[in-house]
């Protein structure tokens, strides 16, 4: 390893979210040291519920975290998807055994707040992962040696830190980013998405024995249980002006409720049940521009945060945390060209996987004849079909 005099320096990773987590983990494993900041004084629960498609809970199982899982997971036995102005059922996405079968890896729900804690315990159970927590990436400072001068503050002082690399996985508001030259901005979409969780025992069964999609002009709504089935997740999204001073939000419920307000009467009525809802704007950051700069390299929401009409933002990065490692073995020598190789074999797959969230954001929102023309193919389409057509998604294996 590289070293200044007798001192083996670590890799410091900006952000203890699910991709610098699985990061620290997936490194960790093989035989780096690690050092994993995150401003946050105390790690708390952004979002709600998100999906762990076959290809994210393969990389899980690499990190030594799926079986943890196990209790807090829900795995539905179908998606199905509804339509938001007749009400009735348009088609259905077979997931359950079927996708278990055809892909070696179970398709989960899950509470975020859940999958950080797992990953969390395991980042502290892990020798070699130093947590420093207060602490935030501001600059990096020139060295004579070959690694970096990492200049951080935490609540007590400024300070310098000698490493091998730094990885920002600080997210689509990444500070890290402006380090690498020709980065791209985060991008508003124009839509906002509104997410709750209700207790399981208030709601009808007809929401909780399924994953579910409605599809409306404009604006969509997902749902499913989390939490071991104790919870409903619900995420109603919306296209609409973003007024207020940060990126999430509490929400108006009435608001809400307005913007729902020609949709039928039982979703309505699944919409009053949450007190408190709160609402995100959705971002995007080009997959396209660029991820790495010398030892610095970008993962996760910081290198290409998506829209989440396909479900894949986590397991985005938490394949990244996986295929860096993998270019990143213990007695790696030159860390700015495994950086390079490291965005060139995430790039196709991720800008792909990119575009169809963004070409969903248009399909689900469709009005008039567009809108009826989807809602034909879907009620046509057979339910193991519908999930064949993502099987080069759920196909990945952290062995690729």
């Amino acid at each position: 390893m590289t070293q200044d005099g007798d001192v083996q320096h670590p890799i410091v990773i900006a952000g203890a979210g699910i991709g610098g987590l699985a990061a620290a983990l997936a490194l960790a494993q093989q035989g780096h040291r690690i050092v994993l900041m995150d401003r946050a004084r105390q790690l708390s629960e952004v979002g709600a519920g998100l999906q762990l498609s076959p290809n994210a809970c393969s990389a899980l199982d690499r990190l030594g975290v799926l079986d943890a899982l196990k209790p807090v997971v829900c795995a539905p036995d179908s998606l199905r998807i509804w339509s938001g102005r007749s009400g009735r059922q348009l088609g259905r996405v077979q997931l359950g055994s079927f996708i278990e079968q055809r892909h070696g890896y179970p398709f989960w729900v899950v509470h975020r707040a859940d999958l950080q804690r797992i990953l969390l315990d395991k980042v502290r159970e892990t020798p070699g992962i130093t947590l420093r927590l207060g602490a935030e990436v501001l600059d990096l400072a020139p060295s004579p040696y070959e690694h970096l001068v990492c200049i951080y503050q935490d609540e007590n002082e400024t300070g310098n830190l000698h490493c091998r690399a730094l990885i920002g996985a600080d997210g689509v508001w990444s500070k890290t980013r402006k380090i690498v030259p020709r980065h791209q901005n985060a991008h508003f979409s124009g839509q906002v998405a509104y997410r709750a969780t209700i207790p399981i025992d208030k709601v009808a069964p007809r929401w909780t024995r399924d994953s579910g999609l409605w599809l409306h002009s404009n604006s969509h709504l997902v749902h499913y249980p989390v939490r071991g089935d104790r919870e409903l997740n619900v995420v109603a999204l919306a296209e609409e002006a973003w007024q207020d001073e940060t990126w999430s939000a509490k929400a108006d419920k009435e608001a809400l409720l307005h913007r729902f307000k020609d949709w039928p009467s039982d979703v309505r009525n699944l919409l009053r049940l949450p007190e408190t809802w709160l609402k995100w704007a959705l971002c995007s950051v080009d997959a396209l521009g660029p991820w790495t700069h010398g030892h610095v390299a970008l993962m996760g929401d910081a290198a290409h945060a998506m829209l989440p009409y396909m479900a894949q933002g986590a397991a985005m990065a938490i394949e990244d945390a996986i295929v860096l490692a993998r270019h990143l073995p213990g007695d790696v020598k030159n860390i700015p060209a495994a950086l390079r190789a490291f965005e060139r074999s995430r790039k196709p797959r991720v800008s792909h996987i990119q575009s169809i969230a963004f070409r969903n954001a248009r399909v689900f929102h469709y009005t008039g004849v567009p809108a009826l023309a989807r809602d034909t193919v879907l009620r046509l389409s057979k339910p193991a079909r519908m999930t064949a057509r993502f099987d080069g998604i759920y196909s990945w294996t952290a062995d690729q």
